[in-house]
This record gives C-alpha cells, structure tokens and sequence, in this order.
C-alpha cells in the first residue's frame, strides 16, 4: 500500500507516462473521490429521467440533434451522418480535447480556482439525463455506448482533477514543498500538463471506438 500515497512524487522518472500517472497517484484520494462525484452524477441523471421526468431526454435530445446539425458542431454531425469514419475520429478527438476538456473545465479553474470542477460535474449529470436508456432503442444502443461513457468520462475526470491540483497548488503551495501563491500556480500548470498527457491518450481512444460504434455498432443495436 506505500505505493498508494498522496505525499507528491519526489523521485522522478524519464517514462512520460509513468511520471503522469505519478501525479495522479499524489493526490490519490481527490482523483477517487471525483470518481464517485462524476458516476455518481450520471446515475443520478439516468434515474431522474427514467421515473421523474422523461420529456426532458427528448427535449435535450432534439437541442443536441440541432447543435450538431447547424453551427461549429456541424460538421462532427456531418462526418457521423455521412460515414466518414476517420473524420469522425479527428473531429471528436479535437472537439472533446479542446472544448470538452480544456475550454469548458480547465480554462475556468486557471482564473478561478476550482471552478472547473462544477463544469465537470454537471457534464456528468447532463451524461446521464442525455443517455438513459429508458425507451428500448435507447436502452439497446446503451450496450456499445457504455464503453464511451466510461472512457471518455475518465478523460474528464481526469481533467477535473488537473482543476483540483491547479487550485491546490496556488492556494496552499506548501502541500507540494514550494512557499508562494506565483511558484504554487506555476507548479499547477506543470503538473495540468502531466495529467492532460493521459487526458489526451484516453480522448484519443475513445474518439476511436465512438466513430466506430456510433457509425456501424450503435445501428445493430438500436
């Protein structure tokens, strides 16, 4: 179990991925508990659309359908609709890496600390109010799609975590070994940019597997 502390890495190691994971494993605890925050939310969405309110699945639906048929999304829907596979992959690798991501939760919590963990959040509870399966073709396309749910929903996780210790860094610089609000928030960015190296190689993997299930699995399934 030593392996498993919050205490910061003091050794360092050349592997990018190690040293990333490394960071992770430093504030351990927080990582698990957004863990459960963030699941614990798209449950919580899922059961309130399914026994409270299931007029609000479609209405969210039809707002998304037209997100993703007019305006800068446009072109993700058209690269869907017209089975442009590795488009398709790109499109949301970029899409979720840039704006999913970095734009709507990390970008906050830079100017105000922690803030992003909030964005984060209600991306997990709009998850769960978007996909519950409670009509039978929602509920069949579930089956490929659960995959994506718990891959890219690690990518924001992750990235809600990047928020937590980028605030941690600046208000209480000593919990890393460094004295100043400046060295705290520099330290912030350098250890952002460890975790976004695993935010984006899951966002890459789910970017993959969601252009091929949404294109030729989700179609079998509904």
């Amino acid at each position: 179990m030593a392996i498993l502390t919050q205490n910061p890495p003091t050794a360092k190691t050349s592997n990018p991925l190690r040293r990333s994971l490394e960071i992770v494993r430093a504030d351990l605890a927080a990582y698990l508990w957004l863990n459960v925050l963030y699941y614990g939310l798209v449950i919580l969405g899922m059961v309130y659309v399914m026994f409270f309110n299931p007029a609000l699945q479609q209405q969210l639906l039809a707002a998304i359908g037209q997100a993703f048929t007019t305006g800068p999304l446009g072109a993700v829907g058209d690269a869907y609709g017209g089975g442009q596979v590795f488009t398709a992959m790109l499109l949301t690798f970029l899409v979720n890496l840039i704006l999913g991501s970095f734009i709507e939760i990390n970008l906050l919590g830079l100017i105000v600390p922690f803030s992003g963990l909030l964005m984060g959040l209600y991306r997990g509870l709009l998850w769960g109010l978007l996909l519950a399966p409670s009509e039978p073709s929602l509920a069949g396309v579930m089956v490929p799609h659960s995959l994506t749910l718990l891959i890219e929903g690690q990518a924001y996780v992750l990235a809600m975590l990047a928020v937590y210790v980028q605030g941690k860094a600046f208000l209480r610089p000593q919990a890393y070994g460094l004295t100043g609000h400046a060295r705290g928030y520099v330290e912030g960015l350098r250890r952002t940019g460890w975790i976004y190296l695993l935010v984006t190689l899951l966002l890459a993997v789910a970017a993959v597997y969601e252009a091929l299930e949404v294109i030729f699995l989700a179609p079998l399934f509904a």
